[in-house]
């Protein structure tokens, strides 16, 4: 559920132009709409001149985009489900150390100064059993809707840290 307020509504919008190439304001207007948030075109364009979205070409089309997180703040458009998941994979590879069930709650350790990085991996992803994450130094929480989807996302977790045959060290 989505606040009706200014913060709850951009952070919606945030998360729209981050999983859909949205071309105008009126197809925003619309996938806003879709989730009962009726805003106006004025109210809209403030809000986007707030979350600073820029449009930058893909492809062919001009899409809203938002600057990047952390240092980086090249502004970004929508990125597809492959990437976001390959993504995920990589990180899991690189940075799972361990990751246990207690009911509804998955702990997933890091290496120190990793969890962060790897709990925005995760709440990017929008897997729907995931609610949310908290992350600190090396651990990270994840909180899911029951006691089976935390079972269920720790082999996910765990399946997508296996280092696959092509990518083996050699010793």
């Amino acid at each position: 559920m989505i606040p009706a307020t200014r913060p709850g509504r951009q952070a919606r919008i945030a998360e729209l132009l981050r999983e859909h190439a949205v071309r105008s304001q009126t197809e925003l207007l619309a996938l806003l709409a879709a989730d009962g948030i009726e805003v106006t075109q004025a109210t809209l364009s403030r809000d986007l001149l707030e979350l600073r979205a820029e449009k930058v070409r893909i492809g062919r089309d001009l899409v809203y985009a938002l600057p990047g997180e952390g240092g980086d703040r090249t502004p970004r458009a929508a990125v597809g489900r492959v990437e976001i998941d390959d993504r995920l994979r990589r990180l899991c590879e690189e940075l799972l150390v361990t990751a246990r069930t207690s009911a509804q709650l998955v702990v997933v350790r890091t290496p120190p100064g990793a969890a962060n990085y790897l709990a925005a991996a995760v709440d990017h992803a929008r897997w729907p059993e995931v609610l949310g994450t908290i992350a600190g130094d090396d651990t990270i929480m994840v909180i899911t809707g029951s006691p089976e989807e935390g079972e269920s996302l720790t082999a996910r977790l765990l399946g997508l840290a296996q280092t696959t045959p092509d990518t083996q060290e050699t010793p």
